[in-house]
């Protein structure tokens, strides 16, 4: 099978028909083999009838129905489990993504070396001021963070390679960091393409602005995790160890000046008095609480059944 579609969606009757209709006649003109998945997440109106209708017509449609609303990182991951296309292709069931755009993202992907190609919608029809501005910074952010160059990562139009889904585990809200995930999972070939954005046919959109804050908290724990994951003491054992010799030594030349000015009958405020006294405390306890729960992190890890596992390219009689 050339490609399967991954769609997640919640309540969006008004859209599928259209959809599925625009994907058939794509793939059929490109005569391309091909799989729709549509993923019900927990959709309160006439979607799942209306997906059902579809996979009578057309058995190209499969779909999976959660019992209650999860989000759209639970709803690709299972997507991602289901599909069996050579390239997996992920849209909104919102019409703002153009299924014309499939045949060249596939192109990209088998014969353009591409692990991960993502859409870029270059010209929007959002609101500047509530949609536009705030992607632009947050993508800008996430850059600089990430290392990973692309204009739009949490673009929903995205093509990959069979592998690079099967490798990744999308969960939480990292649907909008999936390349991140790609890139830490050995799969650095990710490419952009500008894609064609359409306004909002029905509905209203599913998310508001507290993305952005969860996103940007989201990218720091993806980020340490990718750099920390299995080797949490290197983290908090060299913080925690910074912190303790700093309080250490700062309590020992507190210390030595104070029996200075007694031997030497010179006046000298009580240590209770000076703040920088408190400090070294502090900085002692909160450097062993850090070291502790790197100590604690290496612990967990060791009972963790991921500990060993990685990814393997290649492999020769094995």
């Amino acid at each position: 099978m050339n490609i399967s579609v991954v769609i997640p969606l919640f309540n969006e009757e008004e859209s599928l028909p259209e959809l599925h209709d625009w994907i058939k006649r794509v793939m059929d003109e490109n005569h391309l083999t091909y799989e729709i998945l549509f993923v019900d997440d927990g959709s309160k109106d006439k979607s799942w009838q209306v997906i059902e209708t579809l996979a009578a017509k057309n058995h190209c449609v499969k779909a999976l129905k959660f019992r209650r609303n999860y989000g759209k990182s639970p709803g690709l991951h299972v997507g991602f489990e289901a599909a069996q296309g050579d390239v997996v292709i992920t849209m909104d069931a919102d019409l703002q993504d153009s299924p014309d755009e499939i045949p060249e993202l596939y192109k990209m992907i088998t014969t353009g070396n591409y692990d991960l190609v993502s859409g870029w919608k270059q010209k929007r029809f959002d609101n500047t001021f509530t949609k536009n501005i705030p992607s632009k910074l947050y993508n800008w952010t996430n850059r600089k963070i990430s290392g990973i160059k692309l204009h739009d990562m949490n673009c929903g139009l995205k093509a990959y390679r069979k592998e690079v889904v099967k490798s990744i585990e999308v969960y939480g809200e990292m649907h909008r960091f999936i390349p991140v995930l790609a890139k830490n999972a050995g799969f650095y070939n990710i490419g952009e393409k500008v894609v064609q954005h359409q306004a909002r046919k029905y509905g209203v959109s599913k998310f508001g602005w507290d993305r952005f804050i969860n996103g940007f908290l989201d990218l720091l724990t993806i980020t340490f995790l990718s750099k920390f994951g299995k080797r949490p003491m290197h983290f908090f054992g060299l913080i925690g160890t910074l912190m303790f010799m700093v309080g250490l030594f700062t309590t020992l030349y507190l210390g030595i000046d104070k029996l200075y000015h007694v031997f030497n009958h010179i006046p000298a405020r009580l240590l209770t008095q000076r703040p920088s006294f408190y400090i070294a405390l502090t900085s002692m306890v909160l450097g062993t609480m850090l070291f502790l729960a790197g100590f604690i992190g290496e612990l967990i890890l060791r009972n963790s059944p991921d500990r060993n596992n990685y990814l393997f390219e290649k492999k020769i009689n094995l």
